[in-house]
């Protein structure tokens, strides 16, 4: 089992590990090109490769695209009560407890524990979780909503072609697909490394608060995630995915639009550094808990 753990958690850590080293001895890394390439290219090219080279149903599909959601709203609910009990900054505090590293970590942990069945899985909630944090998040931080900026991602209609393709049988040329298999095998790796880059800039002042709001994250992720995958009667991989995805600490992403919009930006790096340094004691006992 502690091989077993191994296999699953070293190579993730391991990547993000040597992005750090990459960034601290001064290296160059162009992390606003690399994760635009990311969101642009790879990620849509894995999501179509994924959900149209595997044996998934388009009911599974949106089973676990519904249970993601519910797992948004849920957190979210929780989270605002507690943060208005003890009068934090909502639009400050909120979607980092909300949005959790579904991309960079969610994905890379869900495919080495459950194989290439969960890799597919876990997109759907990584869609999801993409599409609200361009959506719901930037509502939060920035106080309106704005659809354009959701139309901008191009995960979406990567997801609307792919469920398209599955619900009408068409086969898709081999060509196609082993294009967007090969441009859709760096968005993992990338993903990683870049997060190691990112969290080589970020430090920790206000420890207490970047503590407590950390385990807040991943506690209420974890229960939350218990808790829908119960509701919605998932078991196996279905189920070890909502939990994993649900339970990952907070995602670069929150600090990014922190820096946008003016919400403490600081504070929020303190909780993506704080939450992935947890991670690694919470992540092997989430995968011991699951099987």
């Amino acid at each position: 089992m502690i091989q077993l753990l191994f296999n699953v958690v070293a190579p993730v850590f391991i990547i993000v590990f040597i992005g750090w080293g990459w960034a601290r001895l001064g290296r160059l890394y162009n992390t606003s090109l690399i994760s635009s390439l990311v969101m642009t290219i790879g990620a849509p090219c894995l999501v179509f490769s994924t959900l149209n080279t595997m044996d998934i149903s388009p009911a599974n599909l949106g089973e676990i695209g519904l249970a993601a959601l519910l797992v948004i709203v849920l957190t979210g609910l929780i989270g605002l009560v507690i943060l208005r009990a003890t009068r934090q900054e909502i639009r400050t505090f909120l979607p980092p407890l909300m949005f959790p590293n579904a991309g960079n970590m969610g994905l890379s942990l869900c495919l080495l524990a459950f194989g290439q069945p969960g890799l597919a899985l876990a997109i759907i909630a990584f869609s999801v979780y993409s599409l609200s944090t361009f959506s719901i998040g930037i509502w939060i931080y920035s106080g309106r909503l704005s659809p354009k900026q959701l139309l901008k991602q191009p995960i979406i209609y990567s997801v609307m072609i792919s469920v398209a393709v599955l619900l009408t049988g068409v086969d898709v040329p081999n060509w196609i697909l082993k294009t967007t298999s090969l441009l859709g095998n760096f968005t993992i790796p990338l993903m990683l490394f870049t997060l190691g880059v990112s969290l080589s800039g970020f430090s920790v002042v206000k420890l207490k608060r970047a503590v407590l709001l950390s385990l807040l994250r991943l506690g209420i992720g974890f229960g939350v995630g218990i808790l829908v995958s119960h509701l919605f009667g998932l078991t196996g991989i279905a189920r070890g995915v909502i939990v994993l995805q649900s339970s990952m600490p907070v995602a670069v992403f929150n600090y990014l639009f922190a820096e946008n919009y003016d919400r403490n930006p600081r504070e929020t790096a303190e909780l993506v550094v704080i939450s992935t340094l947890f991670s690694l004691v919470t992540i092997p006992l989430i995968l011991l808990f699951l099987n």
